[in-house]
């Protein structure tokens, strides 16, 4: 079973500059998904597509490609990838603050092409499994400040100690079947 080719859409104005990303990305085996030639419009397409990798030119009328980048990095479900004539150190600066995971110049060979969206979709699929790994420790600390302030009251209202209110928050969640953070929000109320 053959792994889906990763989904882009592509933000460039100049149509013939556009065009042969297009079929570069194609022959190197990218779908892309939507093309367009500003800002805005490449915003709308990766809300509504949701594309591995945006590629976008920084330089384009209306909403340039580092407000689309800020946008689209907003959204949480596209890779950003800059693409432009200038290799200034403070424009890759605005561009890797605005969200972009990896930057590319004019004029570039399908052999830049490559590792830079590769770049791209490997550091943002690691900062979203570090996002998700920071939420999932957020909530385990959140459940056991609960227990532990539920343990507090239990030991306070019956004058047990810390093992055996832990003991009874443990037997009234198996009881229950339910999660002792959920046994620990019953027993302190609203």
């Amino acid at each position: 079973m053959s792994e889906t080719p990763p989904r882009v859409v592509v933000a460039e104005d100049e149509a013939v500059i556009r065009l042969d990303l297009v079929e570069q990305l194609r022959e190197l085996g990218y779908d892309v998904v939507g093309e367009c030639g500003d800002g805005a419009a490449a915003v709308a397409l990766c809300r509504d597509l949701a594309p591995d990798i945006a590629l976008l030119d920084i330089n384009m009328p209306g909403s340039d490609g580092l407000v689309a980048a800020a946008d689209i990095a907003g959204l949480g479900t596209t890779a950003v990838v800059m693409l432009t004539a200038y290799g200034q150190r403070d424009l890759v600066d605005r561009a890797v603050a605005a969200g972009a995971m990896a930057y590319l110049t004019k004029p570039w060979t399908a052999s830049d092409l490559l590792p830079a969206l590769e770049t791209a979709r490997i550091r943002f699929a690691e900062m979203r499994s570090l996002s998700a790994q920071v939420d999932d420790l957020s909530d385990t600390l959140r459940q056991r400040k609960l227990i532990d302030r539920a343990k507090a009251q239990l030991i306070r209202a019956y004058g047990i100690s810390e093992p055996e209110a832990f003991r009874l928050l443990q037997k009234k969640a198996m009881d229950g079947r339910t999660s002792m953070a959920a046994v620990a929000e019953e027993i302190l109320g609203p």
